[in-house]
């Protein structure tokens, strides 16, 4: 499932990017195909991260209900409750890494993946400033990265 997620993640990047060569490149709060593809393999990225840790076979339904939840809510409400289900993906997330890493490091995702990107997004929302846009992918890069490291990391522990 590892490869898979970010494999998703690959596909979010690239569907946010297609958004925006629509907008000029200029941060526009709409729905789009782009936009939801965005978010909808955002959020499969981070379900099949998140369980490809998990033995249970009723988290792993749990989790893929959430995930769809996710895709669904986009289109059927708004962006906001799509981003919630991805809030609570998240947790399930950094809760299954976490008890099996058990690596300090792994701090790193929530802290640019959760907080920083909510604060430049937020902000970005309230002022316009496109500055605060520029800011939001790097900010996703290093929350990836931190997957990429832990696994790494562990496999040096391991062996």
């Amino acid at each position: 499932m590892i490869p898979f997620g970010f494999i998703f993640l690959g596909l979010a990047s690239i569907s946010e990017m297609i958004d925006h060569t629509q907008t000029s490149w200029i941060y526009v709060d709409h729905s789009s195909l782009f936009n939801w593809l965005f978010y909808s393999f955002l959020s499969l990225g981070l379900t099949c991260l998140s369980i490809s840790v998990i033995k249970s076979e009723f988290i792993l339904k749990t989790s893929f209900c959430i995930s769809l939840c996710s895709i669904i809510s986009y289109f059927l409400f708004d962006k906001t409750i799509a981003v919630l289900f991805q809030v609570i993906i998240s947790i399930l997330l950094i809760i299954n890494w976490q008890r099996v890493f058990k690596d300090w490091f792994f701090i790193l995702y929530p802290i640019f993946g959760i907080f920083f990107t909510a604060f430049f997004g937020i902000r970005l929302s309230i002022s316009g400033d496109q500055f605060w846009h520029v800011l939001i992918g790097p900010s996703g890069t290093i929350s990836v990265l931190t997957f990429y490291l832990v696994l790494k990391r562990s496999k040096k522990k391991i062996t």
